[in-house]
């Protein structure tokens, strides 16, 4: 299995960083776009290994109080195309999602078990020593970004990296 984990209240923060101010939806990923560069990859990690191997793309956010029928659409469009999506209340600012999204890899890693993990997060803090750890045991693991956000994967053995505007199509305008 090649599984995508999308952390999307910390992309959502990094691109509101660099474009100055809450994204709009000119600035907002395309989700389908994405999921086309995902497919393409799993299909390379497939050649590479001789293996027919699955594609498994999550998204992990959280819903502040009063905001589900805002997000909704949001939800119900990412299920569309294919992605699993993980809400989970914001009700402090210790409840984000990094916990849900390393347990989630851990379970697919320890059942299925991964041929590639792509991690989209700039939350070095957070993934570094486990990422570092899967990819040592000959996982192929690929952290997406923005190039300005993540220092720590650049400067990490083991890890690729892909910058999140270098997906085609995945941003309807250039970011600024």
């Amino acid at each position: 299995m090649v599984l995508l984990v999308w952390d999307a209240p910390n992309l959502d923060m990094g691109l509101g960083a660099i474009l100055g101010g809450r994204p709009t939806s000119a600035y907002r990923p395309r989700f389908d776009a994405l999921g086309r560069w995902l497919l393409g990859f799993t299909a390379d990690v497939s050649r590479r290994t001789r293996q027919q191997l699955v594609t498994e793309a999550t998204v992990f956010t959280n819903i502040v109080p009063g905001s589900a029928d805002v997000v909704r659409p949001w939800v119900d469009a990412l299920r569309n195309v294919g992605y699993a999506v993980f809400a989970k209340p914001k009700l402090s600012e210790d409840s984000d999602v990094d916990s849900d999204m390393l347990d989630h890899i851990e379970l697919r890693r320890h059942t299925v078990g991964l041929a590639g993990l792509i991690v989209a997060s700039a939350d070095g803090q957070a993934f570094r020593d486990p990422l570092v750890e899967i990819a040592a045991e000959g996982v192929p693991v690929t952290v997406i970004g923005f190039r300005e956000h993540v220092s720590w994967a650049l400067s990490t053995d083991g890890l690729e990296f892909v910058d999140l505007e270098e997906i085609p199509g995945v941003f309807r305008e250039p970011l600024p």
